[in-house]
């Protein structure tokens, strides 16, 4: 299930789209969506391991057409692919570097 961020302030209004999978006990996955969330920037998050059945199995299958090793983070910043917490290259794709 897709989970809006409702952050803090207002939110950073960007015409990427940024989306986050995510392991809910990742603590690199953690430090990414805290830095979005400093940030202010509006993004949405699957914590993949939270979910079970048909549901995870096609939204592995997702993440593996961005990253086919399927590690955690894997974060989507328009058309740039991210993998792991890269804090300058992340802050780069938003714009914010």
């Amino acid at each position: 299930m897709d989970q809006d961020n409702q952050g803090k302030g207002d939110p950073i209004m960007s015409d990427k789209q940024v989306k986050v999978y995510s392991l809910s006990t990742c603590s690199h996955c953690k430090s990414t969506k805290k830095l979005l969330n400093e940030c202010t920037v509006q993004y949405e998050f699957v914590d993949v391991d939270t979910l079970k059945g048909e549901e995870r199995k096609a939204i592995l299958d997702d993440v593996k057409k961005f990253n086919p090793r399927c590690s955690f983070p894997t974060i989507i910043i328009g058309d740039v692919v991210i993998v792991g917490y890269k804090e300058k290259e992340i802050k780069e794709a938003l714009g914010l570097a």
